[in-house]
């Protein structure tokens, strides 16, 4: 059966650097899909910068709704604008950081359930 899941439904999720509301998730009984909506803001001077990630297992796709940013990946820096679409392969450490004047706005889609037991989040900033 179709399932409308309206923004105020999604989870708020204490995630360093951003903030991550998980809108589709095995938790709202999807069986397959995790699906974010995701905010960086503008970094402040002095601010350290979050330490990259993994997902393994499984790829990451970002979809930019607005505002502009750079992925940095183990392949390379990506930059990225409104209306781009980034693909992570399994495995890859990357962070996505704004490096525009208003905040980044994306749409992270996962082709599984439950992302947390194969996300790995390190400390160290690249």
């Amino acid at each position: 059966m179709a399932r409308v899941i309206r923004r105020d439904e999604a989870k708020s999720l204490g995630l360093p650097g951003r903030k991550s509301l998980e809108i589709v998730s095995g938790e709202k009984g999807s069986r397959a899909v995790t699906l974010r909506l995701v905010e960086i803001p503008v970094t402040k001077p002095g601010e350290a910068p979050r330490g990259p990630h993994r997902h393994n297992d499984f790829e990451e796709c970002i979809y930019v709704l607005s505002g502009q940013g750079t992925t940095h990946a183990d392949s390379g820096e990506y930059p990225l604008k409104a209306g781009d679409t980034i693909l992570i392969p399994p495995g890859e450490m990357h962070v996505t950081r704004n490096t525009g004047t208003a905040p980044l706005l994306l749409l992270c889609f996962f082709p599984v359930p439950d992302i947390t037991k194969r996300t790995q989040e390190t400390t160290k900033s690249n």
